[in-house]
């Protein structure tokens, strides 16, 4: 395939539409070689966080390669709230793209899709499943034929991998793509996927000879926080309440019932939430998720059901109730805070039975051995983030194979937490579990009651088994339960200690020999006698996006940005579009601090672009000079 497409330089031309179309001034990290790679015609893979410009990558060199006569790209996706936003968006700034999913009429399919064979149309979204049908296929077959198939993008690529967090079997037919239409660019997109994701990918979407672009990982707008369980809704009313009051928020939890639960207590605490999981009707979902999606301040509980292609901008937190599955799960979800780069959180409260239900899970799978050997060793990297008293910041991205600094901006270094030597409580907790065996009654017992008899608590169920007779009887009543319940974590996520059956009852394995005999060391975090506050909204200098600007403006700036916001929302209305879809917050606060008087100025602001600044550039500068 030629490496030209024009006369100048395929990256002078994506930058020119970059400008231009999108209204940036230039392509941010690793964009541009991406953007010039593709637009020359080669394949990629390429790992790029949420929030960093994905979309981008191949929507420039779509418009770049359909200008010089190549035809249409196809966008992958799974998700159809982000095919509708992304249309949305493009046919803002004048871009010829649409979608086929089941939303579309009859009447409205075939208008697409004379469209897409007339050659018109510059980007089209599609779900893997209908990329796969005979008619789809053989509506491509006919444009490729033309030469008017110019590029493959499929995105969320880590859903074609068994080894990733959200496998999806409709992604496996995908490889056919290589094999029906040689010749044709093909590009796979995904925010997170380790090594062998990575490889499974290449392999199942045949992209061995794809050039690998991976950018960092690094989010530094994002605060990370991780808690131990201590009433934990109580915990995450003050975390919104203190830091997030009014602003636009995600709160994942593992269960649908916990789910409602949740959503229902946080609305009776006055915090406007609504519940989202795979068991409500898919119109109440659909309407929830429009209504996180258009209005502002609004929190969504969720499970993982939601969340992938979302492309709200000023989502300010995602908080966790329950433990992740892995490190790529956690990084995924908490990329969907802080997508405009402002300050963001991601805050998470997890304990013992989380360790347990996870490990429970994967052990009662029915997946291989060697998958299940995986999944332990991907929750234990998780739960050696979750018990780290250095910097998250360094453990996350050293999971994905980035080394970097101490951030300072997460808690464990804007608080460094004491630590202690629980060498000693790791043996009497195991010695513990070991008395239980020959004990009377079951011989088993959950972590609960283990931790009674090592404090020499009495109990009912101490009294009536007489484990106030055993050795291990008081022998840890220096060790306060908060402690206790840490050691028991750590055991467990070595795997010196297991978590049976639906009670979670506690043994011991093969390798908690070492540590009885004291040649295994623990060193945990010291349990704080109260969680310590973080810096508040107002003390960190970001106002709630719900309310002010995301600069610091004065008075008179502010009232112009408050006008602005006005005027957007009923533009947004009118073309039945979520309101970031018309201008980020970002790009308003910018017009409202610079004041722009003419067109040109106007359109030097980052997010102006050509068409938007023909359909609303007068109505902007009118409001812009009402002072």
């Amino acid at each position: 395939m030629s490496a030209v497409l024009s006369p100048e330089p395929a990256i002078s031309t994506a930058l020119q539409v970059l400008q231009q179309v999108f209204g940036y001034p230039a392509f941010r990290g690793p964009q541009g070689p991406i953007v010039e790679h593709v637009c020359d015609g080669g394949d990629a893979l390429v790992l790029m966080p949420t929030g960093g410009g994905k979309s981008l990558c191949y929507q420039v060199p779509a418009i770049v390669r359909h200008r010089a006569g190549r035809g249409v790209t196809v966008v992958v996706s799974p998700l159809i709230a982000l095919m509708h936003d992304q249309v949305g968006a493009l046919h803002e700034a004048g871009v010829a793209a649409a979608f086929l999913n089941s939303t579309l009429d009859g009447d409205e399919a075939r208008r697409v899709e004379r469209d897409l064979l007339a050659g018109r149309t510059v980007l089209l979204y599609a779900a893997p499943e209908r990329v796969l049908t005979p008619r789809f296929l053989a509506q491509l077959q006919s444009l490729h034929e033309r030469g008017l198939l110019s590029l493959f993008a499929i995105d969320e690529a880590h859903c074609v991998s068994q080894w990733g967090h959200d496998f999806r079997e409709e992604y496996l037919g995908l490889s056919a793509l290589a094999e029906q239409f040689p010749g044709v660019p093909r590009m796979a997109l995904t925010a997170t996927a380790d090594a062998h994701t990575r490889a499974d990918i290449v392999e199942r979407l045949a992209l061995q000879g794809a050039r690998l672009f991976v950018s960092s990982f690094d989010r530094p707008n994002i605060r990370y926080t991780i808690a131990e369980k201590d009433d934990p809704r109580r915990q995450l009313l003050r975390f919104i309440r203190d830091e997030h009051e009014g602003e636009a928020g995600i709160v994942y939890c593992q269960s649908r019932r916990k789910v409602e639960e949740t959503a229902d207590w946080l609305k009776a605490e006055g915090i406007p939430a609504l519940p989202y999981h795979a068991g409500l009707d898919a119109a109440v979902r659909a309407r929830h998720q429009d209504r996180f999606l258009r209005d502002e301040g609004l929190v969504m509980v969720a499970t993982i059901a939601f969340g992938m292609g979302i492309d709200k901008p000023d989502v300010r937190f995602v908080a966790h109730l329950d433990l992740p599955k892995n490190i790529e799960a956690y990084y995924q979800e908490t990329g969907r805070a802080g997508r405009d780069g402002l300050a963001a959180d991601a805050w998470m409260t997890y304990g013992l039975q989380d360790v347990v239900n996870q490990r429970r899970m994967i052990d009662e799978s029915e997946a291989g051995e060697d998958f299940k050997r995986l999944q332990r060793g991907k929750l234990d990297a998780l739960l050696a983030l979750c018990e780290a008293h250095d910097c998250r910041r360094v453990r996350l991205l050293a999971y994905f194979g980035e080394a970097s600094l101490p951030c300072g901006n997460c808690d464990n270094c804007l608080n460094p937490p004491a630590t202690w030597d629980a060498t000693e409580a790791a043996r009497k907790a195991l010695s513990g579990i070991y008395r239980f065996r020959n004990a009377a009654g079951s011989g088993r017992y959950g972590a609960g009651h283990l931790i009674d008899v090592l404090r020499g608590k009495r109990t009912e169920k101490v009294a009536q088994h007489g484990h106030d007779q055993l050795s291990t009887w008081g022998i840890g009543a220096d060790v306060s339960e908060a402690q206790w319940r840490g050691v028991l974590r750590q055991l467990i996520a070595l795997g010196h200690v297991v978590a049976e059956g639906e009670y979670g009852t506690l043994a011991l394995t093969d390798s908690a020999r070492a540590v009885l005999r004291g040649e295994v060391p623990v060193r945990l975090r010291q349990p704080p006698e109260a969680a310590p506050r973080g810096r508040t909204r107002k003390e960190r200098g970001t106002a709630g996006a719900g309310k002010a600007p995301p600069l610091p403006l004065d008075e008179a700036a502010t009232e112009r940005f408050l006008r602005l916001k006005a005027w957007r929302a009923e533009v947004a209305r009118e073309h039945n579009l979520p309101a970031y879809v018309v201008f980020h917050d970002a790009t308003l606060a910018e017009m409202a601090r610079g004041q722009p008087a003419s067109l040109a100025a106007l359109g030097a602001i980052s997010g102006v672009g050509a068409k938007k600044l023909e359909a609303y550039g007068s109505e902007i500068l009118r409001l812009l000079a009402e002072d």
